[in-house]
């Protein structure tokens, strides 16, 4: 029978790596172009929203959990003007992922329950909370993702 700590994990862990292969199903439905593309006047392209992902886990997990020395430059998350080829995004989203979850692995009972803080995730009171706010706002996006691909295939 599996401790409390280890069920915890795994079950975070899966949820991390199928987030991950669902935006690589809705990535691979879009050109390099459509990547980047915003369809709409307001929001974000596909693109920035992996980058935006990427930030989001790179920095409160592999900054202030694992301790990358990752420095988060959000704002270029939503306004990088270079169109970095898409496979290259996705592989840095790829790699922040496998740093949750190496991170989701090496977590015992006690430091679920150790003191977290992080600028932006404000109120976030020990680690299972970062863990878990960070997977519910990765399956936000998921959502956007989703809508944006459908709006890009002229399904809006």
């Amino acid at each position: 029978m599996k401790d409390v700590s280890s069920t915890i994990a795994d079950g975070l862990v899966d949820r991390y790596e199928v987030f991950a292969l669902r935006v690589r199903a809705l990535a691979d439905e879009l050109t390099q172009e459509q990547f980047w593309t915003k369809p709409y006047p307001y929001g974000n392209s596909f693109g920035h929203l992996v980058l935006h992902l990427t930030g989001n886990l790179s920095y409160y997990v592999g900054t202030r959990i694992a301790n990358t020395g990752y420095v988060r430059e959000r704002e270029r998350e939503f306004t990088q003007s270079r169109a970095t080829p898409k496979d290259e995004v996705l592989g840095a989203l790829d790699a922040a992922v496998d740093v949750v979850v190496k991170a989701l692995r090496s977590e015992t009972e006690r430091s679920w329950q150790e003191d977290y803080s992080a600028e932006g995730l404000d109120g976030a009171c020990d680690r299972f909370d970062a863990y878990l706010r960070c997977a519910t706002h990765f399956h936000l996006h998921i959502g956007q993702m989703t809508y944006l691909v459908k709006a890009l295939r002229g399904e809006s």
